[in-house]
C-alpha cells in the first residue's frame, strides 16, 4: 500500500497534516529529551515549521527515573513560553505527560494533579518488555473515572507484533492509539514502520504524534516529509486523526 522514501513533489511538502503535536519531548530539561532551553526553541522552531500550531508538551512520568509532577514542570514550560515568545514562535505551548505504567504514575493519574489533555485524554504507555498484566483492568479503570486513555507508539511494543490481533482488542475495549511520526519515517526501524502501517492499515490509528526529542529527529522527520510515503500515509489517514479535535 505505501511507497517508501520515494521523492515526490506536492505544495504539501514539509508539512504535517495536522497542526496539534500530543506527543513531543521538548520542555528543557526534565526528562530524556531537549537538554536546555536554547535546543527546545530549535524544537519547537521545527514544528512550526511543519504546520504546528498547538504544542502538547508529554514529559515521560516514570517511577525512578523521571518522577516528574507538575511541579517539576511549571518552570521549565513557562521559561520555554518566554523564549519562544522572544524569538517570534507563534505555537501555543501546554503540556500533559506520557504515563510509564507503574504504581507512582498510576497514582498520579489517580490525582488531581494529573497532567492530562482537554477533553480529560490520558497518555499512558507500555513498558516495552511485555504488557502490563493488568493493562484491560487499567483501562477499564481510567475509563470508568471518565478518563479517555491514549496508548503512546504502540508500534513500538514488539510482543505484540506476532499476535496483532491484541490492538484490536484494546482498541475495541476503547483504548486509543497514537501512533509516532518517527516511526512512519523508519527512524527506529522496519517492524515498527510497518507495524505503524498495519495500524493505519486496519483503521486503529486515532492521533500521530512526532515524539521528537532532538535535532537528529528533526532531521528524520524532515526527510520523511518530503517522501512518498508521507504522501500515502497522509492519504491513509484523512479525516482519521482526533489530533487537532482537542
Amino acid at each position: 500500500m505505501f511507497s517508501f522514501f520515494k521523492k515526490k513533489s506536492s505544495p504539501d511538502e514539509g508539512r504535517l497534516w495536522f497542526s496539534t503535536d500530543i506527543h513531543c519531548h521538548v520542555l528543557p530539561g526534565v526528562d530524556d529529551g531537549s537538554p536546555d532551553t536554547t535546543t527546545s526553541v530549535d524544537l519547537v522552531s521545527a514544528q512550526s515549521r511543519w504546520g504546528i500550531k498547538r504544542v502538547f508538551a508529554s514529559p515521560h512520568v516514570t517511577l525512578g527515573v523521571f518522577e516528574n509532577t507538575p511541579e517539576t514542570i511549571v518552570g521549565p514550560r513557562e521559561d520555554l513560553r518566554k523564549a519562544l515568545a522572544e524569538k517570534g514562535v507563534d505555537v501555543e505551548l501546554a503540556n500533559h505527560a506520557e504515563y510509564r505504567i507503574d504504581d507512582f504514575s498510576l497514582a498520579q493519574i489517580d490525582s488531581p494533579q494529573a497532567m492530562k489533555l482537554p477533553g480529560d485524554y490520558v497518555m499512558i504507555e507500555n513498558p516495552f518488555s511485555s504488557e502490563p498484566g493488568l493493562l484491560d483492568k487499567i483501562v477499564f479503570d481510567l475509563q470508568v473515572k471518565g478518563l479517555r486513555p491514549i496508548l503512546a507508539h504502540p508500534e513500538r511494543y514488539s510482543y505484540y507484533y506476532r499476535r496483532p490481533e491484541r490492538y484490536q482488542q484494546l482498541h475495541d475495549a476503547g483504548l486509543l492509539f497514537q501512533v509516532n511520526v518517527l516511526s512512519l519515517a523508519e527512524a527506529y526501524g522496519k517492524e515498527q514502520r510497518k507495524m505503524g502501517e498495519y495500524l493505519i492499515e486496519k483503521g486503529l490509528v486515532d492521533f500521530l504524534g512526532t515524539d521528537m526529542h532532538n535535532m537528529r529527529h528533526v532531521a528524520i522527520i524532515d526527510a520523511y516529509l518530503a517522501s512518498r510515503a508521507a504522501a500515502s500515509h497522509r492519504r491513509a489517514l484523512e479525516g482519521r486523526l482526533m489530533n487537532d479535535k482537542i
